[in-house]
């Protein structure tokens, strides 16, 4: 047991973070706009857990411009899923426990 708590990442307690990796897990990129309505967050909170995300190397950031309007899009990074990949089967391993 003690095993399956120690392979849970803390960056992922929280649901904001979770979703994002999850977002991004099944997409090749996602907007901020995109994020934020999947979320349902503020602008803040959302750049709040973004900012976590990618001070963990999970995520990156790339910026750009569509016209004239700047536009930041997301990706996972090899780092990420693969920290990602392992939370998510300590918490399949977690939920299966018997003792």
């Amino acid at each position: 047991m003690k095993d399956l708590i120690e392979a849970l990442d803390k960056t992922f307690d929280n649901r904001i973070r979770l979703g994002i990796m999850a977002a991004l897990a099944v997409n090749e990129s996602i907007d901020f706009n995109a994020l934020k309505a999947l979320m349902d967050v503020t602008d803040g909170n959302l750049a709040s857990h973004l900012k976590g995300l990618e001070a963990a190397a999970y995520i990156s950031v790339q910026k750009s411009f569509v016209g004239r309007k700047p536009m930041t899009r997301y990706k996972i990074t090899k780092q990420g899923r693969k920290a990602f990949e392992i939370h998510i089967t300590a918490l399949e391993k977690l939920i299966r426990f018997k003792s």
